[in-house]
């Protein structure tokens, strides 16, 4: 939730909120483990694979997030016709995709 000053901010359901929380927490328990391997002097291919995971896992968040975003905010902007949330959506995919 956002403050009281702020507009910007997304009420989500329980499940929504859970659904995305549990997927943050198990990309938290990837990026320890990455951590845990090289504290253990893991190989570094080893390592680089599970990069590679917790990557894809973070990549599978933010498309979850982004459905979710353009199905409820960028969709009720749109038809209150508004384009504000759809230009800053453009412009946070442009910077996502650097």
């Amino acid at each position: 939730m956002g403050c009281e000053k702020c507009e910007r901010h997304r009420v989500r359901t329980d499940e929504e909120s859970k659904k995305l929380s549990n997927r943050l927490c198990r990309i938290e328990g990837q990026v320890r483990g990455i951590g845990k391997m090289l504290e253990d002097s893991a190989y570094c291919i080893d390592i680089l694979m599970q990069v590679s995971a917790a990557k894809a896992a973070l990549d599978s968040f933010a498309k979850e997030l982004l459905t979710e975003h353009i199905n409820t905010c960028v969709a009720e902007d749109l038809k209150a016709g508004s384009h504000e949330k759809a230009d800053e959506l453009a412009e946070a995919i442009k910077k996502y995709l650097r």
